[in-house]
């Protein structure tokens, strides 16, 4: 994972909170404020979705109008997106991810084990 991540996402949270006078970590923030993060991530996943159907010309009407890359950029909004929100729901966010990334290594390795049983 980026090292880049949480301190950036940090000063985007930072950055949201003095724009739209909130305090994530005071109780202070409006229930609207931590909907708009959330839907955020779902606004930029429908980007990527669309960027991939440009990608794959399935819409007879446009075309192919969209590369690989351009999906890959959407799908880093999403992730940047996340992050953001992930800000509104815990004062730890980098422990939090890191375990449910460790949490699905193990899964993983589970069933890697069970299948060669």
């Amino acid at each position: 994972m980026s090292a880049a991540l949480w301190p950036v996402t940090g000063q985007i949270v930072t950055a949201l909170n003095r724009a739209n006078g909130t305090d994530m970590f005071n109780d202070d923030t409006p229930d609207h404020e931590t909907a708009m993060r959330l839907l955020k991530v779902t606004e930029e996943a429908g980007e990527a979705a669309a960027a991939y159907i440009g990608m794959t010309g399935q819409n007879p009407r446009k075309g192919t109008t969209h590369s690989a890359a351009d999906v890959a950029d959407e799908l880093c909004d999403v992730i940047i997106a996340a992050a953001v929100a992930l800000h509104s729901f815990t004062t730890h966010p980098p422990a939090v991810l890191g375990a449910k990334l460790h949490a699905a290594a193990r899964r993983l390795t589970a069933d890697q084990e069970a299948d060669h049983a």
